[in-house]
Formats: structure tokens, sequence, C-alpha cells
């Protein structure tokens, strides 16, 4: 059996399936809207237009539907990426037109839920098969910034090590101020900073 803290089953058919999605995207507008806490099963269910028992075909609990939330929302990012990253590609941007084009779809995917981004980041389970699909979007955006740092010269004598951890700074510090700015600061003026500290770290 699985463990408690993820989906039972997954669905096979495609109205199956329509029933599972419609159960998690119900569950991601609750938890954003009333947070954890508040949000649930029964709510849920209303807001899916399904029956306690299609939810519990497939979720135990409340923290398999947070698990569930957690890997729509890593496709959706993964997703996301591949498009910029195709842009990019193609049009060879600059270094500072690169450092803003992943800096702001980064922060606008943070920004998008940002109640349901911190759940997912500071409450969400984590088990094994979780962890690596975070670790494996972090590789893809690593390679990505590497693929551009060598195009341009940049990024010193390891531009795979720059690269992952330039990645791995940039998610620290939207997980951080950019959800909850500094007093008197805001959200584009952190947005804009890290852009700023990225810049200055790839400097020649």
């Amino acid at each position: 059996m699985p463990p408690p803290a993820t989906p039972r089953k997954r669905p096979r058919q495609e109205r199956s399936q329509e029933t599972y999605e419609a159960i998690v995207e119900a569950a991601a507008q609750l938890f954003e809207r009333d947070g954890y806490t508040r949000t649930t099963t029964n709510r849920i269910t209303e807001r899916a237009g399904v029956s306690i028992g299609s939810l519990y075909q497939y979720f135990p609990n409340k923290d398999a539907l947070l698990y569930a939330v957690g890997e729509q929302h890593v496709r959706h990012l993964q997703a996301e990426l591949a498009d910029v990253a195709a842009e990019l590609r193609q049009d060879l941007a600059s270094l500072p037109a690169c450092v803003h084009t992943l800096v702001r779809v980064l922060a606008e995917l943070h920004l998008a839920r940002p109640r349901m981004h911190r759940l997912l980041y500071d409450q969400a389970p984590r088990p094994t098969e979780a962890a690596a699909q975070l670790r494996e979007v972090q590789r893809r955006i690593a390679a990505e910034v590497e693929f551009h740092l060598r195009r341009l010269g940049v990024g010193g004598s390891d531009p795979d090590l720059t690269a992952i951890l330039l990645v791995q700074e940039v998610e620290a510090q939207l997980h951080g101020a950019l959800l909850d700015p500094p007093p008197g600061h805001t959200i584009e003026g952190v947005r804009q900073a890290v852009e700023v500290l990225c810049l200055k770290a790839l400097a020649p």
C-alpha cells in the first residue's frame, strides 16, 4: 500500500482522469483561498462537483491531496520553463535579457498562487519521489542556464557549477524575500534586486 501522504491510485481512463484533475484543482483553489486547515474534503468535493466516495477513491487524506497539488505544480513549472527555454535558445538573447526573462518567469510562477506556493514549500509532504522531481526540475533549469553561460562566455572556469549555484540562490531568494518582501520594499523591487545580484555574480 502507498504511504498515507500520497494518492491511493492513479486514474487510467479518461473520465477517471478528469475526475482526478477536478479534485486536485478544487483542492488547490481552496488551499489558496482558505488555507490548509480550514479546507475540508467535503468542501473540496462540493467545489469539484464529485462525491466524497470519488475523492477517497484516490486520496486517503488532505496530505495526499496536497501532495497531488504539488505534483500538478511541478508539471506546470516544467511546461512553462520548457517554453521559455525554447524561446531563449531561438533568440540567443544577451546576458541581461536572459537573466531578466528567467527571473521574471520564475517570479511569476511563484506569485501566481503565493499562498499555495508557500504552503507547498513549507508544509507539503516530501516523499523520496517528490524530492527527486523537484531536484530534476532544478537540474533542468541549471542545464539551460549553463548553456547560455557557455554561449556568452561567462560563469567562470566551471559554468556547470556556477549554473546550479545560481539557480539554487535565485530559488531561495524567490521563496523568501519575493513572497514576503522586507519592510519598505515591494515585490517588483525584490525581483529587480535578484536580477542585479545575478548580473553582478556573472560579471567578467
